[in-house]
């Protein structure tokens, strides 16, 4: 599995692509089968210090049949950073455009490594919990035990992915003239949607990078 990646769009920029990880965790992990791909939306955390390209954790339900699967083939998780629709109107020369969409994507292709161990699942659930309470005034934190927490815990298989490949696509206007980019960026910084705006910000932060 590949993204169409031109030149233009491709960024090996690691900073870049560890930060839309971790300010859009929300992944779509998708791994092929012989019959059809299997396909879960779930946050996923990268430890990036760990092998050449990081690893992923996250967990899914038990009776999600997708992690069967996870550590017989390669999978990828795409990670969608921000993105807008961007209009002709903001070129220098908008009779000669056509309308296009701006957005930053990263897949991290890898074969997932089972934690099915109680202790390591907890550890697992346990880290993901941390990370998304971090900035709340007052952080929840798991307070099951016994046999609930065996309950719980045995509802779920935990997964690790060493990540093997990692493809980022910035299509952020890099085919266009700088004034024409600069023209995009502003417009998408003063549009009221959020995600517009997010877009915008991201060109404007990451001009010259990709």
């Amino acid at each position: 599995m590949s993204v169409y990646l031109p030149p233009a769009f491709a960024s090996r920029d690691t900073d870049a692509v560890a930060q839309l990880i971790l300010r859009h965790p929300f992944a779509t992990l998708v791994t092929p089968t012989a019959d059809e791909p299997q396909v879960s939306h779930l946050p996923l955390l990268l430890h990036r210090s760990e092998g050449a390209h990081g690893v992923l954790i996250g967990h899914v339900a038990r009776a999600n049949p997708h992690w069967r699967v996870l550590a017989e083939r390669a999978s990828v998780a795409i990670f969608h950073g921000p993105h807008a629709y961007v209009s002709p109107s903001w070129y220098s020369d908008p009779a000669t455009m056509v309308p296009t969409w701006n957005y930053a994507v990263v897949h991290l292709h890898g074969s997932g490594e089972l934690i099915d161990d109680p202790a390591r699942k907890r550890e697992t659930v346990q880290e993901l919990t941390t990370h998304f309470e971090a900035s709340r005034p007052a952080p929840w934190h798991l307070q099951l035990t016994g046999a609930r927490l065996a309950a719980m815990l045995d509802a779920i298989v935990a997964f690790r992915i060493p990540v093997t490949r990692v493809e980022a696509k910035f299509k952020m206007s890099q085919n266009r003239s700088a004034i024409d980019r600069a023209r995009v960026a502003e417009a998408l910084r003063e549009e009221s949607d959020a995600a517009a705006a997010a877009t915008g910000e991201w060109m404007m932060r990451n001009a010259g990078k990709g």
